[in-house]
């Protein structure tokens, strides 16, 4: 019988003690699941402008000349190519693009009676091919000035060039533009005649444009919850009593924001990876790992 006083005496006294700090264990409680979640910022390793790479050797003069000249523009595919098939490379495709730019730098270089692969207003192959609308990754130019015999003889002149043979060689390219006109330099009747070789950018599967927007459309979002959850976070710490309907709302409204904010955050992480791993495949590919 005493054991059940005393037992129902301590029951009584814990009781009055939860009541008498209720507020306190109320609040203790009601903070634990105010913690704003720590979350590390998500950097994504953006593709970065592969650095396009442009091989222009030193032009060419002829050293030997002569009055039966004449130069065609499938002449010299034909020749680069053959050079290509005796050192086992893949054939050069003709592309359109790159005709016209070749054709654009011979016409500038009569006008304006330079030769060189900047032109006096400083525009160069690059310059010249991208405003065309082809976009490359790798980009080459061969001039020549002179009365070369032939194609052939043309190309052979390139090929027995360091620089230009390194162009015509270059496993890396697939394309080629090509561009041989008559006209009047430096005071008489010569030919110019201009290569323009190209890896386009088509060449390497490229990242895809709709996980990145859906990645940026993320990390909007995920800023925009944060704050808001930094602002109900301020508006439930002010409330009081912290026991009451308004203050267990106020709770019930923060988890919930809480438990979306960390979803975008997981499901922007495995956006990221995904779209990193693209980038570092395009790179590889770009700089011909």
């Amino acid at each position: 019988m005493k054991k059940i006083k005393l037992s129902f005496f301590i029951f009584l006294i814990i009781l009055g003690t939860i009541f008498f700090f209720r507020n306190d264990i109320l609040d203790f409680y009601s903070k634990l699941s105010l913690r704003l979640p720590g979350v590390e910022k998500e950097f994504i390793d953006l593709l970065k402008e592969t650095q396009k790479q442009i091989s222009t050797p030193p032009p060419l003069r002829a050293e030997k000349e002569t009055p039966e000249s004449f130069l065609t523009r499938e002449g010299v595919i034909y020749w680069t190519n053959i050079q290509r098939e005796k050192a086992g490379l893949p054939a050069l495709k003709e592309n359109t693009k790159l005709n016209t730019s070749a054709e654009l730098k011979v016409q500038d270089m009569f006008k304006n009676q330079y030769f060189a692969h900047n032109s006096p207003a400083g525009q160069g192959v690059g310059d010249l091919v991208e405003k065309n609308g082809y976009q490359y990754i790798l980009i080459g130019e061969n001039l020549a000035l002179g009365n070369f015999e032939n194609d052939e003889i043309l190309v052979q002149g390139w090929m027995d060039s360091p620089g230009h043979r390194e162009n015509i060689l270059n496993s890396r390219y697939q394309e080629i533009g090509v561009a041989v006109e008559k006209g009047i330099f430096e005071g008489k009747s010569t030919w110019l005649a201009v290569q323009h070789f190209g890896l386009p950018l088509s060449a390497c599967s490229q990242p895809d444009e709709i996980t990145k927007s859906k990645i940026d459309s993320n990390q909007t979002q995920i800023e925009e919850l944060r704050n808001t959850l930094e602002v109900l976070l301020a508006e439930i710490q002010s409330i009081r009593p912290k026991h009451s309907p308004l203050y267990n709302q106020k709770i019930e409204e923060y988890n919930n924001l809480v438990s979306q904010y960390n979803a975008i955050i997981e499901e922007t992480k495995t956006l990221i990876n995904e779209y990193n791993n693209q980038v570092k495949i395009f790179n590889e590919c770009a700089s011909g790992i």
